[in-house]
């Protein structure tokens, strides 16, 4: 199978934040309500979702403070292992060597990981526990 067979939609947009106290201010002033707001580590993260975009943003992380700011684009998986499998097949730019996992988001955490795109855009591929 393909990567693409394991991808169920878009799942979020990650964009780090130098405040994220004022970053989920201004997207609750656009309508967006905060889904979820967890800890990695001693940096919180806050997902934000209006509609079907979610947007994931954090803080402890550099911030390019331009056009381009977007640090990854992530899709949703429900088999994290057979995706990471696939992009290994379909010889994708890997940058991870294994999948990686966040215990404390959502109720049983998630598992991920990353490739780039032809641009060096950062692709992710998540799956939620």
């Amino acid at each position: 199978m393909a990567i693409k067979d394991e991808i169920t939609g878009l799942q979020h947009v990650g964009i780090p934040s130098v405040d994220l106290d004022k970053t989920i201010d201004f997207y609750k002033s656009l309508g967006f309500e905060q889904a979820g707001l967890f800890y990695n580590g001693e940096n919180r993260c806050a997902f934000m979702r209006f509609n079907n975009l979610t947007i994931e943003t954090w803080e402890g992380d550099p911030t390019a403070k331009k056009a381009g700011a977007i640090n990854h684009i992530s899709m949703d998986t429900p088999d994290v292992e057979k995706a990471f499998a696939d992009a290994k097949a379909q010889g994708l730019r890997l940058v991870n060597d294994e999948i990686q996992s966040i215990p404390s988001f959502w109720n049983n955490g998630i598992k991920f990981f990353n490739i780039l795109g032809p641009n060096k855009e950062t692709i992710e591929f998540c799956e939620i526990l």
